[in-house]
């Protein structure tokens, strides 16, 4: 016979389940902890007096009340004390940033990244990045890890990236290469950049209160964060998401991963410029450029809009039919793409998606936008504290 959750394990238990929602929530009121997480005030005031305790949050009354009585106690995440590494390893840029008990992002900074960085390459100014915010940090802050977003296949157990072609890596030993360069902060965890997108805006973004989420990133590939139930899709060894190889025209054009036809290759960054006339240019600017060409009349340009718009409204039935999400989030570049082409891309889902699937789907823009990959990349970090923050 197994024996049921000891009382310690319950109370670990109440204690993640309580720093977990300030820190998704903010400043919360006994009260409202109380009846949110369905515990009665003495359990609420004992673990938030631990979680105090632990330096993790701070209690005060609140700074205004229009209520008669006696105001209820406001618990705040440590946001200046307790903090998180965020790193992102982008097709252009390098990104770092602090990110404090709560999600408030403390301080950022970013550099381009030249085409041919090796990852130990790419690493060096992320962690002259960190070491510049480490000098700033307060004498009694608490750093509980780090988080790496890259935009490419990231084998979870060890932040080995298997296949990145958009920024040309094959087995790219870059969780090695932080961890070797970071020491002491490197407790890491490595992420593909769509997974951890889709993670920040279903905590803190479009996707908020939706349990069956579809976060597409786009630039010059294209891959999905997935959310079903609540719960992260990554698969068995953290591969999922990788939407932009899906094979939706076999006699189409040849792809960076070797196959023909991917999605990619036709609502890619590359495959707007190539339709559009504009081969010789790349990036967000050069992508936003097409937008707004179309946007003012130009043919042409309105042309390639239409055709990308409507294979993303393809892959995105697809996926709807398969995955039945409540939302689908545009980001990246797709972002621009969806702005620009909504009613095409609306027009094919309806087309292709089973009206069951499709009839409820909400299609959005992201709320964090680019601070979306450092957000998510910082939430893999905090998760070992939220399990159990009494583990230093």
């Amino acid at each position: 016979m197994r024996a049921g959750p000891s009382q310690e394990d319950v109370r670990r238990h109440n204690l993640g389940t309580l720093l977990r929602y300030v820190h998704m929530h903010g400043a919360t009121s006994r009260a409202e902890l109380t009846t949110r997480l369905g515990l009665n005030r003495s359990t609420i005031g004992a673990l938030t007096a631990e979680l105090i305790g632990a330096g993790l949050v701070s209690e005060a009354a609140p700074r205004e009340t229009g209520r008669a009585g006696r105001p209820s106690l406001v618990v705040r995440p440590e946001s200046g004390r307790v903090y998180a590494y965020a790193l992102s390893i982008e097709v252009d840029r390098l990104r770092a940033a602090r990110i404090g008990l709560g999600g408030r992002i403390l301080e950022q900074y970013e550099t381009e990244r030249p085409p041919g960085m090796t990852a130990p390459e790419a690493v060096r100014p992320l962690s002259h990045f960190v070491a510049t915010m480490r000098s700033g940090t307060p004498d009694d802050g608490r750093c509980v890890g780090t988080g790496l977003a890259v935009a490419g296949m990231v084998r979870r157990e060890d932040g080995m990236v298997r296949l990145a072609p958009t920024i040309g890596w094959v087995e790219e030993p870059v969780g090695a290469a932080v961890r070797s360069e970071l020491g002491e902060f490197g407790k890491l965890t490595v992420g593909n950049t769509a997974d951890v997108c889709a993670l920040a805006e279903h905590a803190r973004g479009a996707a908020v209160g939706s349990d069956n989420v579809i976060y597409l990133y786009g630039d010059v590939g294209v891959g999905a964060g997935i959310v079903a139930g609540g719960r992260r899709v990554t698969g068995h060894g953290g591969y999922g998401g990788e939407v932009g190889h899906m094979v939706v025209n076999p006699y189409g054009r040849p792809c960076s991963c070797g196959s023909r036809g991917c999605w990619e290759t036709e609502i890619g960054e590359h495959a707007l410029l190539r339709l559009a006339g504009r081969d010789d240019r790349s990036g967000r600017d050069a992508v936003l450029a097409v937008v707004d060409a179309a946007m003012r009349g130009d043919s042409q340009a309105q042309h390639a809009l239409r055709q990308v718009g409507d294979w993303v409204g393809f892959g995105v039935g697809n996926l709807v039919n398969i995955f039945n999400p409540e939302v689908v989030i545009f980001g990246g570049t797709l972002r621009d793409v969806y702005l620009g082409a909504a009613a095409q891309i609306r027009s094919r889902l309806n087309a292709v998606g089973l009206p069951a699937c499709r009839e409820h789907v909400r299609l959005r823009t992201p709320e964090l936008g680019t601070d979306a990959a450092l957000i998510g990349a910082a939430e893999l970090a905090f998760d070992h504290l939220l399990d159990d923050p009494l583990v230093s």
